[in-house]
């Protein structure tokens, strides 16, 4: 008996089998969970191929800013499925000159991707997923986050984006908790995926959680992320919603 037994959680963001997803995933299928995985244009195919690591659950097409396949997945799951008891938002994009850059230097058209594709979406995912979650047992929406109480090196516009995940991720808990959704953040220590080379210096972040993390950190080691997650999905998180989660070996509960 796992604790997520027939839970039946959707998860994006699975592109790699080092994504912090694919762990999340992997975990919750070890507890009992049915999952299915959502991918979209190029990666698509990489999703699906990597699926295959996890038994081949079903892959669905989702582009988070296009509200009309998010629509289309939900009538798709309403049918096959009937309902979710959680949601895995694990969906961040930030353009290259949102990243290092000057932050007085970046166009709106930039940053305004950003903001939506990291943090919009989580309301478009909610909006459509709606009527599946309400079907399903002490349902469970879960964001990735990096702590955006603070500022990083390079990490620019998109601490701005986490910090409106941050802020929506309160307003939905607020909005949706008479329903019984329940919606929280994981905000992890660094990871070594392919979204995290894709921030100028990231090792930067590596050495401070080495030296500054009471427990220690290992940027390779995804599971101690994916454990949280599956508990947070789980019934014995069924009264915590609208909390940030860190799952950091410490390093946030420290000074200099």
């Amino acid at each position: 008996m796992g604790i997520l037994n027939n839970k039946d959680i959707l998860i994006t963001g699975v592109l790699t089998d080092s994504s912090l997803a694919f762990h999340i995933a992997k975990v919750a299928q070890e507890q009992g969970a049915r999952i299915y995985l959502t991918g979209f244009g190029r990666g698509l195919s990489i999703t699906k191929r990597v699926a295959k690591k996890l038994g081949d659950p079903p892959v669905y097409e989702l582009d988070a800013t296009d509200e009309q396949t998010a629509a289309n997945l939900s009538s798709t799951l309403q049918k096959e499925v009937g309902k979710l008891d959680g949601v895995i938002h694990a969906i961040a994009y930030a353009p290259p000159e949102c990243l290092a850059a000057p932050m007085l230097e970046t166009p709106w058209q930039s940053v305004s991707k950003a903001i939506e594709v990291s943090a919009f979406s989580l309301k478009t995912l909610t909006k459509y997923f709606l009527p599946l979650l309400e079907k399903g047992k002490n349902p469970s929406v879960i964001a990735l986050d990096f702590d955006a109480t603070k500022a990083w090196p390079a990490y620019n516009w998109m601490g701005v984006a986490k910090a409106a995940l941050e802020s929506l991720n309160r307003y939905l808990a607020r909005e949706l908790g008479p329903k019984k959704i329940r919606f929280n953040l994981i905000a992890s220590g660094p990871v070594k995926t392919v979204a995290a080379k894709s921030i100028p210096g990231f090792e930067l972040f590596e050495d401070q959680w080495a030296t500054r993390a009471p427990l220690g950190w290992n940027p390779q080691d995804a599971t101690p992320v994916a454990n949280v997650a599956a508990c947070v999905l789980s019934d014995f998180f069924e009264m915590v919603t609208g909390q940030i989660i860190y799952v950091d070996g410490g390093f946030s509960s420290q000074g200099a």
